[in-house]
């Protein structure tokens, strides 16, 4: 019996972190594969998700479809259909559920196309037909591009308004040919053929750098180009040829539709024509969630015709952006330079004025006007101080004059005078005071020294009565 683990808290994982591991491993494993089953359990959500449990004989898996994915699906999902359903494993761990993440969904006959898709881009995948190596690198700024398409769809019109609404500036050829439909591969595959019959005119073969590719469609094959339909407009004529420019790049693609309706984009002629094309080319088929096996076989692949616009003029866009911003610097440079030219030349100008005679006997004017200023406020400020130093010795001398000092000891005996007077008993009964004096003649001072019954004297400015005390 095997011994009983011990548990160490270090190393015990949470539920979460369990969770965690086996969604990093399960959505590492899968990469976006397509699968086969009934639906059931169907639940459509108010916010627009679609819930269901896809199954079959022997097992089943819970699905979701999101809004967006399920607005853009042409197929209408209800319990027990039959449906292949293309999507990523995911897990939902909140509840620690596995579950497919549904972002495309075909009819079970669709599938069976899907089955031969997948067949044949494994065998063309294993020719090397899809390898990186065999890709050129498209054209920053192509100045003549090719659209492969159905000349009245509104692939043409979107690509078109893209293109125009950011300010490309090129040629646009539409090459026409049929894109749905039997025989829509053999036309595309003749618009190819006759894009790359341009570069072998005289007045351009030797100005193209060459473009090899490894992937050429085998001598055996069966293209079955035949001659084009008369009323799809697909044959270049030698006049139109002729006058036609070479192509820098060239788009092949179509708007969105079903599986049926984007096979022949699958047909092994055209997919084998879009590898072994000299000329970059780029696949735009359909919506983003759409691939075909020209999307792997074509230099670049874009979600759609509008994207491929976008994406041919995004180097425009930026070029173009460098430019206005080039031009706008060199304005302002310009407009520098202009401007210190033009300081420069005041400069020169107001030197070449001072150098001038008028300008130097002008300058001696001056200078002789300041010196006179200058001479005069000298004298003035000599003859100023001189005063100066005159009326403060003028001042000293008065200061130390007799008749000065006289008149200040006149003016304060004057002073002490009138004091003295001021304070002389007269002067105090002239201000209408009296003196009290008892019958020997002695003033008295105080109350108490008056006697009850006692002759009084009291003395007034013009003249003495006699009083009695009570």
């Amino acid at each position: 019996m095997p011994a009983k683990p011990e548990l160490d808290g270090a190393e015990a994982l949470s539920v979460g972190e369990l969770t965690g591991r086996i969604k990093d491993l399960l959505e590492g494993s899968f990469t976006a594969l397509w699968v086969r089953g009934e639906v059931s359990n169907l639940r459509l959500q108010a916010s627009g998700h679609c819930y269901f449990t896809l199954k079959d004989e022997r097992a089943q898996i819970a699905a979701v479809m999101f809004r967006g994915d399920a607005v853009r699906s042409r197929v209408q999902l209800r319990d027990g259909q039959q449906i292949a359903a293309y999507g990523q494993v995911s897990v939902y761990e909140v509840r620690g559920q596995y579950q497919l993440i549904v972002r495309a969904v075909v009819e079970d006959g669709a599938g069976r196309l899907q089955a031969e898709f997948e067949k044949l881009k494994q065998r063309l995948a294993a020719e090397g037909l899809f390898a990186p190596e065999n890709k050129v690198p498209l054209p920053s700024m192509p100045r003549t591009i090719g659209f492969i398409t159905s000349p009245t769809g509104a692939a043409v019109q979107d690509f078109i308004r893209i293109l125009t609404r950011r300010g490309w500036r090129g040629h646009l050829v539409v090459l026409p040919a049929k894109v749905q439909g039997e025989g829509a591969a053999a036309e595309m595959v003749a618009m190819l053929e006759a894009a790359q019959r341009l570069e072998e005119r005289p007045e351009v073969r030797g100005q193209r750098k060459s473009r090899n590719k490894k992937v050429v469609p085998p001598a055996e094959l069966d293209l079955g180009l035949g001659e084009p339909a008369a009323d799809s407009g697909s044959a270049l004529s030698p006049l139109t040829s002729h006058l036609l420019p070479p192509f820098d790049l060239l788009v092949i693609g179509r708007g969105g539709g079903s599986l049926e309706d984007l096979w022949a984009f699958n047909e092994e002629p055209l997919v084998r024509a879009v590898a072994a094309c000299r000329i970059p080319i780029v696949s735009a088929v359909g919506h983003e969630i759409d691939f075909t096996l020209c999307d792997f076989a074509a230099d670049a692949r874009a979600e759609t015709p509008s994207a491929a616009a976008e994406l041919i003029s995004s180097d425009f866009l930026e070029g173009a952006g460098r430019a206005t911003d080039a031009l706008r610097r060199l304005d302002e440079l310009a407009t520098d330079a202009l401007e210190r030219a033009v300081d420069r030349l005041d400069a020169a100008r107001n030197h070449l004025r001072l150098l001038s005679p008028a300008a130097q006997v002008e300058q001696a004017w001056l200078r002789l006007d300041d010196l006179g200023n200058r001479l005069g406020a000298a004298l003035r400020q000599s003859t100023g101080t001189k005063r100066e130093v005159l009326v403060a010795v003028r001042n000293r001398l008065e200061r130390a004059s007799p008749e000065l000092r006289v008149r200040f000891e006149s003016q304060k005996l004057l002073g002490l005078w009138k004091r003295l007077q001021a304070a002389s008993p007269d002067s105090v009964l002239n201000r209408g005071f009296a003196i009290v004096r008892d019958e020997t003649g002695r003033p008295l001072a105080r109350r108490a020294e008056v006697l009850a019954g006692a002759a009084l004297q009291v003395q007034f400015a013009d003249g003495t009565a006699p009083a009695r005390a009570e």
